[in-house]
This record gives C-alpha cells, sequence and structure tokens, in this order.
C-alpha cells in the first residue's frame, strides 16, 4: 500500500491547502502533530479517508491530501 504523499505536492493542491489553513487558523501546534503523524510513514488507503487531530481534520483521497476541516466538520470515507 502507498504511503501518504507528503512533499512535491502539485502546486494547486499545496495552495489549496495553504489557503484552508488560514481560513480555518489551524495554529501551529495542531500542524506539529500532523507533521509527526505524515512522518511516521502511515499507508493511503484506497479512496476518501480522514484522520481526526480533534481540532482539525485531514482529509485525503489516496495519496493526496485535499482539505482540512475543522473539529464541528463532518468527514466523508473511511476514518484512520
Amino acid at each position: 500500500m502507498p504511503t501518504i504523499q507528503r512533499t512535491d505536492l502539485p502546486i494547486a493542491l499545496r495552495d489549496h491547502l495553504f489557503e484552508r489553513l488560514r481560513e480555518r487558523k489551524i495554529e501551529a501546534r495542531d500542524l506539529w502533530r500532523l507533521k509527526a503523524w505524515r512522518e511516521s510513514k502511515p499507508e493511503a488507503p484506497d479512496g476518501p479517508w480522514y484522520k481526526d487531530f480533534e481540532s482539525f481534520k485531514i482529509c485525503e483521497e489516496g495519496r493526496y491530501p485535499k482539505t482540512f476541516l475543522l473539529r464541528d466538520q463532518s468527514a466523508k470515507g473511511q476514518p484512520l
């Protein structure tokens, strides 16, 4: 199973993610939790999935992150 893509994201996707970080005011301490999780090289299941970090969720499909959601927003797909 492939691992989650952490670097070399397509430019449009990278820009979208940074915009969502700004809009949702995700704090640096939460981003460190995301970084640590990604550095563990988690496997990327097929199809949509999400990881709940309590203060936010990251939603992905396959290897690529798609967006960030706030705690109270619903995520679609398989929870990790």
